[in-house]
């Protein structure tokens, strides 16, 4: 008898315990249910909406943050960079390409745990469409990392993995049909302190 009751809670401690951890690592990655991918980056266009699926709900629940609905915007994670390499805060990055269309949209880096980074400096360690400096052909080039850069520099210290998120408002991306062949910047690792 106590040897099937120990065999239950053992049994018990293992599934309540692996589906805990399973749906962690899921909540966790920048894959999977509900995610698109377009090169680096990775949406969740249905999160603010009623057709959102458990898992990006789950997502809004547990970090507490703010969904975009789709006409009101569409934010872009990176975890890795356009080789496919884990994003670090002590290595430098530059971000450059075309951006979709979008009236506004906002640039930063944070931790894993969502968190924004700090600069370690005065300066702030985000950026806008407003502020930014753009190429003749109308495209963008950013420099992420400790050391000042001309031109545009988000500026990011500590060490560890990082995100970068782009937000795009009021976009047409954000429709179901804007997803469909639009064009992200790349994310190009220039050189790494670790």
């Amino acid at each position: 008898m106590l040897k099937q009751s120990l065999l239950i809670v053992i049994a018990l401690a293992v599934a309540v315990g692996g589906g805990a951890a399973s749906v962690a690592m899921v909540l966790d990655s920048q894959e999977g249910i509900g995610a698109v991918a377009v090169g680096p980056w990775t949406a969740f266009p249905d999160i603010g909406t009623p057709d959102a699926d458990p898992y990006s709900k789950a997502r809004v629940a547990r970090d507490g943050m703010l969904a975009l609905g789709r006409a009101e915007g569409l934010s872009f994670v990176a975890d890795r960079d356009s080789g496919g390499v884990t994003l670090r805060s002590e290595c430098s990055y530059r971000v450059e390409g075309s951006l979709p269309v979008a009236r506004f949209w906002t640039f930063y880096a944070t931790d894993k745990a969502q968190m924004t980074l700090k600069s370690g400096m005065r300066r702030d360690p985000s950026m806008h469409s407003l502020e930014i400096l753009h190429q003749p052909d109308n495209s963008i080039e950013i420099a992420v990392g400790a050391r000042p850069h001309p031109g545009n520099w988000l500026p990011v210290s500590g060490a560890g993995e990082m995100n970068l998120v782009l937000t795009l408002y009021d976009t047409p991306v954000a429709s179901s049909t804007g997803l469909s062949g639009i064009e992200m910047p790349r994310i190009v690792r220039v050189q790494c302190n670790a």
